[in-house]
C-alpha cells in the first residue's frame, strides 16, 4: 500500500524481514531434507502414520525450498503460504503438541556445550502467524509479486489504448 505522496506505508514495509527470515527457515528445512534424503524423512512419515509417506516426503522436501524460496523472492506469497501452513500445523499435530509449547528445552550445560530436550510447538505456531501475517498484509516491498503488479498496471493503459484505436 503507498500513501497519497506516493511512499510505501511502513506496515507494508513490515513484512520484508518476516518474509525473508520465514523463506529462510523453510528453505533451509527444505536443503537439509534434500541433503539427508528425503528416504530418511519418509521413514520418520511412516513411524507417524502419515499417508503415502515416500510421497509426502518429496512434496515436503519439494515444499519447503521452492516455497521458502518463494517466499524470500516475495513470488506467490498467499498460494505458497496455504501448503506452508498445512505442513506446520501437520507437524504441531503429530510431533509436536504432546511435547507442551516451550520451543527449547535446555537439558544440561556440559563441557560440549548446553544439550536440549524435545521441542514443543511453540516455533510452529511462529511460523504459522508469520505466514498468516504474510497472507493477510499484501504484496510487500522487494518482491517479485510487487514487480509483476506494477508491470501489469503499466500494461493495462496500454492495452486499452491498442484496443480503442483498433475500433
Amino acid at each position: 500500500m503507498t500513501t497519497r505522496s506516493g511512499r510505501e506505508e511502513p506496515r507494508t514495509w513490515a513484512l520484508v524481514p518476516l518474509r525473508l527470515m520465514l523463506g529462510l527457515g523453510f528453505a533451509l528445512h527444505g536443503l537439509a531434507k534434500l541433503n539427508r534424503g528425503p528416504e530418511r524423512f519418509a521413514e520418520i512419515l511412516r513411524a507417524l502414520a502419515i499417508p503415502h509417506p515416500g510421497m509426502t516426503a518429496w512434496a515436503t522436501t519439494l515444499l519447503e525450498l521452492g516455497g521458502g524460496l518463494a517466499l524470500m523472492l516475495g513470488f506467490a506469497v498467499i498460494p505458497v503460504s496455504v501448503p506452508l501452513g498445512v505442513v506446520m500445523l501437520t507437524a504441531l499435530v503429530k510431533v509436536h503438541l504432546p511435547l507442551g509449547f516451550s520451543g527449547v528445552r535446555l537439558l544440561a550445560v556440559t563441557s560440549r556445550g548446553a544439550e536440549f530436550g524435545p521441542v514443543g510447538y511453540e516455533l510452529n505456531l511462529l511460523y504459522l502467524v508469520g505466514l498468516l501475517a504474510l497472507a493477510l498484509g499484501g504484496r510487500s516491498p522487494w518482491s517479485v509479486d510487487r514487480w509483476l503488479r506494477v508491470r501489469r498496471r503499466a500494461a493495462q493503459p496500454a492495452q486499452a489504448a491498442e484496443t480503442s484505436t483498433t475500433r
